[in-house]
């Protein structure tokens, strides 16, 4: 089926695929009020074909047809579309620069709160709790998790880790730098593990939408490196301004790649690390 469909789509006219897309975006921002329309068109169009194939549909306009009418497949584009699920210390480079930062940004402030915008769930948010804890820091560190749909939420809130999973992810831990037993942030909860209410109650969620919602509190740390890249030009701009509003003065944002001089912002910034997206601000 996979074959079949990448062979009719080679022989699709391009403008009828562009005004499909266009009408797809528009028919998702008015029935569920998540607005795409500004997101990168190459990433889009790698996402939403890659969704075709998996639900074995021919067209953007079948896809709409049942977006519209099949909450099943509404929710799998909304998915689809979204940050793919982080594992834990799935990336140690950034696990390391992120234990780096922390420690130029969080300790002077006497309530230091984190803002993991757009999270890639769960485990994302505790491999920055448990990273917090290693400094000393977790324990006075409100994180602010955002995800952009309530199934989301449900699941982040929800989430736990297969007994299995826990020695492969030690490895994970001790590459990024980690020195202790990951197990001990954990405990046994239902036959799976789920983080120490110690640590979990550090973690607020809740649900909000970059693209819409305004600043909603001011931060020492932002962390926005996973859904950023598939922001189109005008909504990385956006993005970036509302970071900017939320940040404290010396506070330090992580985003996706350096700032350059088409972005407005890059004058109150100064870079922490040559060559890495990690931005004190210091105006």
């Amino acid at each position: 089926m996979g074959v079949a469909i990448e062979e009719c789509r080679r022989d699709a006219d391009p403008d009828v695929e562009a005004l499909e897309l266009e009408l797809l975006l528009e028919a998702v921002v008015q029935r569920f009020g998540f607005d795409f329309r500004t997101h990168d068109r190459g990433a889009l169009q790698r996402k939403l074909y890659a969704l075709l194939t998996r639900r074995g549909l021919r067209t953007l306009s079948q896809l709409q047809d049942r977006v519209l009418h099949d909450a099943d497949t509404a929710s799998a584009l909304l998915r689809a579309l979204g940050v793919p699920p982080a594992t834990m210390f799935d990336d140690p480079q950034e696990a390391m620069q992120l234990l780096s930062v922390t420690e130029q940004c969080l300790p002077g402030a006497p309530l230091p709160k984190v803002w993991l915008a757009d999270c890639a769930g769960a485990e994302q948010a505790w491999t920055v709790a448990v990273l917090l804890a290693e400094r000393q820091l977790l324990w006075r560190t409100e994180i602010h998790a955002t995800v952009p749909t309530d199934e989301q939420l449900h699941e982040a809130q929800h989430a736990a880790i297969s007994v299995e999973r826990m020695n492969e992810y030690q490895g994970c831990y001790e590459r990024a730098g980690g020195s202790g037993r990951l197990s001990e942030y954990f405990h046994l909860e239902g036959g799976r593990m789920v983080p120490v209410p110690q640590l979990k109650s550090r973690i607020t969620w809740a649900q909000y939408n970059l693209v819409t919602d305004a600043s909603f509190n001011e931060f020492q740390l932002i962390v926005c490196r996973r859904a950023l890249p598939d922001f189109g030009p005008l909504l990385r701009q956006r993005v970036l301004h509302l970071f900017d509003n939320s940040l404290a003065v010396l506070g330090v944002m992580g985003i996706d790649r350096e700032l350059g001089e088409h972005d407005r912002l890059a004058g109150q910034y100064v870079q922490l690390t040559q060559r890495q997206p990690w931005y004190k601000r210091i105006a």
